[in-house]
């Protein structure tokens, strides 16, 4: 991640039930069974599943193996751009009202 500018050495991972007494609009999940392990969130509107490959499955040389890395990630970066910028743009037909 460093390689593309994100910083994410203080991140770690979370239980879901830390969740769980927060306000959730979305849930994104993006690899293997989490779409099925998942549970739904009171008050959740928005539920995606967005399969990509694991990484961590990859086979081969350090090079290889990076390569799969970077890929997924860049991958992964590029859907969620998407969706973001299409959440933009239905924020402003909400707050603007449809064009005439």
């Amino acid at each position: 991640m460093a390689e593309i500018g994100i910083d994410i050495s203080a991140h770690t991972s979370k239980h879901m039930d830390e969740f769980l007494k927060q306000n959730v609009e979305t849930v994104i999940t993006v690899c293997g069974n989490a779409d099925q392990a998942c549970p739904m969130f009171p008050g959740q509107l928005n539920r995606h599943h967005w399969g990509f490959d694991d990484p961590a499955h990859a086979t081969g040389t350090e090079e290889e193996i990076m390569t799969v890395f970077r890929r997924v990630r860049d991958e992964i970066r590029r859907v969620f751009e998407a969706y973001a910028a299409g959440r933009k743009d239905a924020a402003k037909v909400v707050t603007s009202g449809p064009v005439a």
